[in-house]
């Protein structure tokens, strides 16, 4: 016991036991899972950020982001294998650490999810505003209609993205009453989404526009951009990692694959390969064609990516001109800049229908880490109360709308993916170290998955957050602390007393938890 009461872990795997799955997966089968799990969101939205953070070194951010997810997926890996139940990061903390570290997790994954979900509102809404509205219908939204506020960074002369308020709102909705995605049309936006980007690097790397001489200088702002800048190439690592996450879904089939010990790390590390060289590839292709140097402060240092002074100096080109860093739809707009509008608006339509479905994931994945912790007594039942015609947890949903929605109306896609991340390292990060204590504490549990050198990799994984993570702005950074201390006052004064374990009873109550609302589709960001 580190802080006092911990879960009991036999408890916990009783309930695994239950539901012991069949082994069918192989290596490849999980490798098209991973693949599929982690190309998403990040790709499409935060590829101006992270130019403007390392102009041509965002392709080096990207590898080292890479890195940083294939060691702490091997760790997620044998944890979810060992314990396959619902929670996540939160329960494996509780079960291992105590009840006060478990609710610090929890606590992190209830902003990593909301925020991150914020983060894809706001993506979505700039596919929606550039691709249907200019493109399409040729309706142009007001500046102050469709851009975080100028103060919070965003548009010249934003006030409110309501696109994004509007999109977060609708999936609120329909998780309440009761609608989710089926495993087979997140399978056809999947598809849509690698097809579109294969398509994107098929049209940029091969074309006349690209050249060599639009990397040069190759690190503008150099590897290291200083602590609580997040500039460099480190600090769009930090900010990029967004575009990874993803992969815990595939550390979760552990239980499901053939021969683990073999395919479950060939899976995890083959599909994060894979994805960070598409990335790698999807960078080049942007910059090689329209180039993708920083624009600078004068004093010879990018403006912080989403900032009042990015904004002013964007809003001084022609639509026709404009760069890399300063695009909503950095993609579709490379595309329509090199003579291909058509496929272009093709890729900005592909953002616009599979985004929402990210947004929908996230969002429901934040309502099962808060059922398991109010079902554990950490927060009020009356939370996790499920609706007597929808048979949804309406009112956790709502609550949870409704920050992603303010979120997504005023701060813009880097910083929520920066704040997002903060979140996930913390998460991350204590999943290593849950690792590295069973290995102590449970050595004789069976495990159908052991991470290889865990001596190695463990301490490497906690390193590798603690660098993304201060790496990250310094407003990103100071989110996760104020966000901890918050929840340590609603800890001590109202979980402590109210908590399942604390009043002795240890009833598990995983199983209700996934079983009394529709099963998670896994998907990506």
């Amino acid at each position: 016991m580190i802080f006092g009461r911990v879960k009991p872990l036999d408890a916990i795997l009783a309930t695994a036991e239950k539901k012991s799955l069949h082994r069918t997966l192989g290596w490849f089968q999980l490798t098209l899972f991973g693949i599929g799990c982690v190309i998403g969101t990040g790709i499409f939205v935060l590829t101006s950020a992270g130019a403007q953070k390392a102009g041509p070194g965002l392709m080096l951010a990207f590898a080292i982001a890479g890195a940083v997810c294939v060691i702490a997926a091997l760790c997620y890996a044998e944890i979810a294998a060992m314990i396959p139940v619902a929670g996540s990061a939160y329960t494996y903390s509780y079960a291992t650490m105590g009840e006060l570290v478990g609710w610090t997790v929890g606590w992190a994954l209830i902003l990593e999810y909301a925020v991150a979900a914020s983060a894809v509102s706001v993506g979505w809404s700039g596919y929606f505003t550039g691709t249907i509205l200019n493109e399409f219908l040729g309706i142009h939204l007001p500046a102050w209609l469709s851009g975080a506020p100028l103060a919070l960074g965003g548009v010249e002369g934003g006030f409110i993205n309501f696109p994004a308020v509007v999109i977060a709102l609708l999936i609120t909705w329909l998780l309440m009453i009761g609608t989710t995605e089926s495993a087979r049309v997140n399978a056809v936006l999947v598809a849509i989404k690698v097809t579109a980007l294969t398509a994107f690097v098929a049209l940029t790397i091969p074309s006349d526009a690209f050249s060599t001489d639009r990397f040069n200088p190759f690190l503008p702002a150099g590897v290291f951009g200083g602590f609580g800048t997040g500039l460099g190439a480190v600090g769009a690592a930090a900010t990029i990692f967004f575009a990874y996450v993803g992969f815990d879904a595939v550390s979760t089939a552990a239980e499901e694959t053939k021969d683990p010990q073999r395919n479950v790390p060939i899976g995890l590390v083959g599909s994060l390969l894979f994805c960070t060289v598409f990335y790698i590839l999807v960078a080049a292709g942007a910059i090689g064609t329209i180039g993708g140097q920083p624009i600078m402060g004068p004093n010879g240092v990018p403006f912080p990516a989403g900032s009042e002074e990015l904004a002013r100096q964007c809003a001084t080109y022609a639509a026709d001109q404009l760069p890399l860093v300063c695009s909503d739809e950095a993609l579709a707009h490379v595309l329509r800049q090199i003579g291909w509008s058509g496929v272009g608006n093709a890729l900005g339509v592909a953002a616009f229908l599979a985004l929402p479905s990210v947004i929908l994931i996230l969002m429901f994945g934040q309502t099962r880490i808060f059922f398991v912790m109010s079902r554990d007594g950490l927060l009020p039942e009356r939370l996790s109360a499920v609706h007597p015609k929808w048979k949804t947890p309406y009112i956790v949903t709502a609550i949870t709308g409704i920050a992603v929605a303010f979120a997504a109306a005023f701060l813009p896609v880097g910083k929520l993916a920066d704040i997002a991340n903060a979140g996930t390292l913390y998460a991350f990060m204590m999943v290593a170290i849950a690792v590295m204590i069973l290995r102590r504490t449970e050595a004789n549990r069976p495990r159908s998955f052991r991470t290889p050198a865990l001596s190695i990799i463990g301490p490497l994984t906690i390193a590798g957050c603690i660098f993304l993570f201060f790496n990250l702005p310094i407003d990103a950074m100071l989110v996760l602390p104020i966000w901890g201390a918050i929840g340590l006052v609603i800890y001590y004064g109202y979980s402590y007393r109210a908590s399942h374990l604390g009043r002795g009873l240890v009833e598990v109550h995983e199983d209700e938890a996934v079983n009394a609302i529709e099963p998670e589709v896994p998907g990506t960001r």
